[in-house]
């Protein structure tokens, strides 16, 4: 009998003692459920941190690349030439400015972009623009003859390459600039002109550059050359603004024929395609000829014509 209770009881021990660890493991189980949740939450909202890290990356690494394929990081750095009169000149201010710096500022302002301008010197013009200092070259540029070289803005204005000579010179037609002293910018349209004529350039008794036609028209009033060889349009601009009508006078006879353009690095058609949207935008709206007319006294512009 004693047996049989302290078997009873042996079993009820038991029992409890299995209900106990029962009880113990469900806590525990529980427990870990609930760890394993909360892991697994913060796994999957450090995963989403990271994909939206990511695409955030990638959508700046994206703008970045779009930023570099049109040349430009929020600036539109134009090259130029301060001493072309009325296309590119220092202002009383000190600011640059002109009739090609008058439109690429407006063309830059409707683009969202910071104007800036370059002054380069023009025989260092592709290596300015190959190494990104620059984003286009705009003031004076003729794209005859360097078709290949550049991706080209339309033409937006027609020009002739002509000779200034004094007006006491006896020098009359492009024969009597024959064993005369001849000038012209390094590097330019005129230059260029020249040196594709050598019928005509071979008569001179000589040709020689000069950096910039400020130079070259100090020259000419000192008699040191007999000649400038130079674009009609900013010749007109400096006897007028030198208040030289009577001193020095335009040939009749051109050397050539051409047309001006911006010219962008080779294969940057992205920001070539931005500026000329933009440039038929303002022949559209009247802007192209008011900006024209404020430097020149009319419409010389070619853009939608």
């Amino acid at each position: 009998m004693k047996k049989t209770m302290w078997s009873m009881a042996l079993v009820g021990v038991l029992a409890a003692s299995l209900s106990a660890c029962g009880g113990s493991t469900a806590q525990e189980t529980t427990a870990a459920a609930t760890e394993a949740e909360a892991t697994e939450a913060a796994e999957t909202e450090a995963e989403a941190e990271e994909e939206e890290t990511a695409e955030a990356e990638s959508e700046a690494a994206e703008g970045e690349e779009e930023a570099e394929a049109a040349g430009t990081d929020g600036t539109f750095t134009v090259g130029c030439d301060q001493d072309i009169p009325p296309k590119g000149l220092v202002a009383d201010d000190g600011e640059y400015t002109g009739f090609d710096l008058a439109l690429a500022k407006e063309v830059a302002t409707r683009l969202g972009l910071e104007f800036v301008a370059q002054p380069i010197a023009w025989d260092a013009k592709d290596m300015e623009l190959s190494s990104g200092t620059i984003d286009c070259i705009w003031n004076g540029f003729t794209i005859n003859g360097r078709e290949d070289a550049y991706t080209w803005s339309d033409p937006y204005m027609d020009n002739s390459q002509v000779f200034v000579v004094a007006a006491d010179s006896g020098i009359s037609t492009l024969a009597d600039l024959a064993g005369k002293v001849v000038e012209v910018q390094t590097d330019s349209s005129a230059e260029a002109a020249l040196k594709d004529d050598p019928d005509l350039s071979g008569t001179f008794g000589t040709l020689q550059t000069t950096p910039d036609y400020n130079t070259a028209f100090m020259d000419l009033e000192m008699g040191a050359v007999d000649a400038i060889a130079m674009d009609v349009i900013v010749a007109g601009y400096q006897i007028e603004q030198r208040g030289a009508e009577d001193q020095f006078v335009i040939l009749d006879e051109t050397l050539a024929s051409e047309e001006y353009g911006v010219g962008f690095k080779l294969g940057n058609t992205e920001l070539r395609d931005q500026v000329q949207a933009t440039l038929e935008e303002m022949a559209a709206d009247g802007t192209l000829k008011a900006i024209s007319e404020e430097w020149f006294g009319l419409d010389v512009t070619t853009i939608g014509k």
